[in-house]
This record gives C-alpha cells, structure tokens and sequence, in this order.
C-alpha cells in the first residue's frame, strides 16, 4: 500500500439520492405476502407467484426513508392521519415510510409522516387473516408488522 498517494475509495450514494431501486416481496410474519392491486387495494395473499405481490422498494431520503410501489399496479402505498393503508397513484410525504431493521431479523415499516395522538409509530401491518391493520393499532413488536423483504425469481418479476 502506497501511503504517499491520496487515493479514495469511490463509493456508491446512490441510495441517499433514491437511486437505490429494489424488487421485492414483503413476505410478514403473519404468513403473508403484502400486495397492491389495480384498484390500489392493500392485502395479503399467500399465493407467491401473486403479480401484485411485486414490489419495488425505493429509497427516497437519507435515514432509510422509502416509499413501496406495486410493480403491475404502479400504486405507492400509502397512510393517511388515521393509520388507514391506501394505494396512491402519485407520490407524496404520506407514501414515505422509515425501514426499521429489528432484532428478529425481520423489517418493520412505519409513516415518516403520521404518528399516534401519543407520539408513538404508525406501522403498515397485515392481521393473522391478510388484511391491512389501522397503523393506530399497530406496534413495532407485533409479530403483523414485521415483515422480511424477499428477492423475487427472475420468472416472478414478470408482470404482463
């Protein structure tokens, strides 16, 4: 190593710029796969090869400020004040949400925009039977907000 040189290691930002784009499934521990339909309705389906489970993870901001786009939907999901999950088809601040790696290995995904009355975290969540919970009933330790992100299969990605 030649200590005289000045050089540095280029490295990539792009992810701070939201250039860092990831397909995914978000698979909850629910047993649940999140999905966004054409009608940009939020569910969970068990089906894998589900189309609408297609998700596009799309780092916004720095601080693991992302926004989640249905790749055949091309709906953002989306929270408004009261915690309710809706499909949006421009983006907006109520589609940004902060990834929060947990302990357990898995992710949890709370509004960057909305807390509860009491300061406290609204997170995307799926119930034991696939439908979206209010983010006001939800907290980062229940297991139907924690979610692991999946690589899709080459075959999976396409959505024609």
């Amino acid at each position: 190593m030649n200590c005289s040189k000045h050089e540095r290691h280029t490295r990539n930002y792009d992810y701070m710029e939201g250039g860092d784009v990831r397909i995914r499934q978000l698979f909850s521990r629910t047993q649940w796969f999140l999905t966004i339909d054409e009608y940009g309705n939020i569910n969970g389906t068990q089906d894998p090869t589900n189309c609408y489970s297609i998700l596009e993870i799309r780092t916004v901001s720095e601080g693991g400020i992302l926004a989640i786009k249905g790749v055949k939907s091309q709906y953002y999901i989306s929270m408004n004040r009261t915690g309710v999950l809706q499909g949006k088809k421009t983006y907006s601040e109520t589609c940004n949400f902060k990834e929060v790696f947990l302990e357990n290995y898995f992710n949890a995904y709370s509004s960057a925009k909305w807390t509860k009355q009491n300061g406290k975290e609204m997170f995307i969540a799926l119930s034991q039977k696939g439908r979206p919970l209010k983010g006001r009933k939800t907290r980062k330790e229940n297991i139907s907000s924690h979610f692991i992100p999946m690589k899709c299969k080459e075959e999976d990605r396409r959505v024609d």
